[in-house]
């Protein structure tokens, strides 16, 4: 249990990421080609989440379409509407406030979400197709709720530039990879653990891109530990308002206790891989450091809570007297 609570190698080379561009953030000639390399590493992003998807499983798990619902309305609707509630908190400079309904616009994420299905033993088929509607539907329905939710206020706005941006980095990449799958799915799943690393290094060279922007532009003098404190705070309202409407759907809609363990681990999730490639397409550069802290702050949030969860159901899985009082 004391294994699963500590933060992985990956988060916290993000974190380290965050120092490195706090103390030394890109400048001049070098944050040109950093912002350019950032760039390429989204297209590739997103090319690579294309070409993991399993045509097979996305057909596969179509046919469950109450439990997909639920868990598409807990990702776009119950998420954005409580993310734009916190948004007005008292104390939240403008940044933070649009990182925190960017929260709500953000997909489920893909490993995390199978992987505690999977563990508490839940409907694993149904939670990989969730997983891979989100991420797709995302490309459209992302942009489109940032937009909305940033009310024309500075934030996330859909200009023809920005909208050609978004299908050159995302849209594009995503569907060549997709359609590249039967060409190219073989060696990717081959090679996972190389995919997977490089997947999360080019994150974190986002992370330190974007962040480095926001410092050089006076990020952290704008931003007081009061601040982040707040955020904390947050989060964790969001994360306990998020696992109660999951429970409380799946059991008045009378799901199995397997579909019930797949909306609250695929319902609650928000990706921040996703989350820092659309950030960075969508919001100014000076902006992006502070509209991507929630998100961080909520992702290692929710992978703790997941982790305890997990390991809850996964015993009482083991102890009908226990798995019948779930």
């Amino acid at each position: 249990m004391l294994k699963r609570l500590k933060p992985d190698p990956f988060v916290l080379s993000l974190f380290g990421a965050i120092v490195l561009a706090s103390l030394l953030p890109p400048r001049g000639g070098f944050a040109t080609l950093a912002a350019w390399v950032a760039d390429a590493g989204i297209v590739l992003l997103f090319f690579l989440h294309g070409a993991r998807l399993s045509r097979a499983a996305i057909i596969g798990g179509l046919t469950h379409w109450r439990l997909h619902l639920v868990i598409a309305a807990a990702t776009f609707v119950l998420f954005p509407l409580v993310t734009l509630a916190l948004a007005y908190t008292p104390g939240l400079n403008a940044d933070l406030a649009r990182g925190m309904t960017f929260i709500g616009a953000v997909p489920s994420t893909m490993q995390s979400a199978v992987a505690f299905t999977a563990m508490a033993g839940g409907n694993v088929a149904g939670a990989v197709c969730a997983a891979a509607i989100s991420n797709m539907a995302a490309v459209i329905v992302t942009p489109a709720l940032s937009a909305l939710m940033a009310g024309g206020s500075g934030g996330a706005e859909i200009s023809g530039g920005a909208a050609l941006r978004i299908i050159m980095q995302l849209l594009l990449p995503f569907v060549l990879g997709h359609l590249l799958r039967p060409v190219i799915g073989t060696t990717i799943d081959r090679h996972k653990r190389f995919i997977g690393l490089a997947d999360k290094g080019v994150i974190v060279m986002i992370v330190y891109v974007a962040f480095g922007a926001s410092v050089a532009e006076g990020l952290w003098l704008r931003t007081g530990i009061g601040e982040l404190l707040l955020v904390l705070a947050l989060c964790l309202v969001l994360l306990g308002v998020v696992f109660a409407a999951n429970a409380l759907a799946g059991r008045l809609l009378t799901f199995s206790r397997e579909d019930r363990i797949t909306i609250q681990f695929a319902g609650s999730k928000k990706s921040l891989a996703a989350g820092v490639a659309f950030a960075g397409v969508l919001f100014p550069p000076a902006s992006v450091g502070a509209v991507l802290l929630p998100l961080m702050v909520y992702h290692q949030m929710q992978m703790i809570v997941s982790a305890l969860l997990a390991a809850r159901w996964a015993k009482q899985a083991q102890d009908p007297s226990g798995a019948q009082s779930d």
